[in-house]
């Protein structure tokens, strides 16, 4: 009986150091597989919701939108400015409940972000950039610290993206760039509005939902361009595997 009880004390020692070990393997597999997953936002709409990944690379205005999101800033905002085939553009914090012949575009927190523009992040169709004043009144290009935009834009041919460019050289504008095959073929395929490209900071992209862009850009607007119906947005902060 001694000898069986022995065998028996070991094989539950066994067993229970291997659910010990399964255990630990799971919890780390979880925790890698939550590590590699990024912060993205998801804009909701009427139309439907579009996926938001924040790039790396523009710190402090990915730091800043995911912040503002947090505080619920952007809930029941409108998408105030709606330009078929080229962009829709919301944040504005005084578009909420706003009257129909309210002017919208110019509010915002009372700061501004600094400009962190890459040229390798061009304005292709669902890039999510950073609304901004004139170069006139703004020559750093800095950002409102509220208001975006996201491309609708169009699919371009080489010869216009070489045409935008030479006209950017020959104003001397200093946002002018060579683009790269791969850029040229994303123009080509899904377009965009590249005649920005070096001028704003593009800080993320729409991963999901491209097709909401196209819907909310379909509606009718008014002479200052805002939507006849109200397109009211909803922001939150998920957490996804990419790529």
């Amino acid at each position: 009986m001694k000898i069986i009880h022995s065998v028996f004390t070991k094989q539950g020692k066994v067993f229970g150091f291997l659910i010990a070990a399964t255990s630990l393997i799971l919890l780390l597999f979880v925790q890698w597989y939550d590590a590699e997953k990024k912060e993205m936002v998801v804009i909701s709409t009427e139309f439907g919701d579009m996926t938001v990944l924040l790039y790396d690379d523009t710190p402090v205005h990915k730091a800043n939108f995911l912040k503002l999101v947090e505080e619920n800033f952007y809930e029941e905002l409108l998408f105030h400015r709606v330009i078929r085939g080229f962009m829709i553009q919301g944040g504005d914090p005084g578009s909420k409940d706003a009257d129909k012949n309210t002017p919208l575009g110019r509010g915002g927190p009372d700061y501004t972000l600094p400009a962190e523009i890459n040229a390798y992040r061009i304005h292709k169709k669902g890039a999510l950039a950073a609304a901004r004043q004139g170069d006139q009144v703004n020559p750093e290009r800095e950002s409102s610290g509220s208001q975006f935009y996201i491309v609708q834009g169009k699919p371009l041919s080489p010869a216009e993206l070489e045409g935008i460019q030479s006209r950017k050289k020959m104003q001397g504008s200093g946002d002018s760039f060579d683009y790269s095959e791969k850029q040229i073929e994303i123009y080509q395929e899904i377009g965009g509005t590249p005649h920005l490209d070096g001028a704003y900071t593009v800080f993320g992209e729409v991963i999901e939902g491209l097709d909401v862009i196209d819907s909310i850009a379909m509606q009718p607007v008014n002479a200052q361009s805002r939507p006849l119906s109200d397109i009211k947005m909803s922001l939150k902060i998920v957490k996804k595997k990419w790529p």
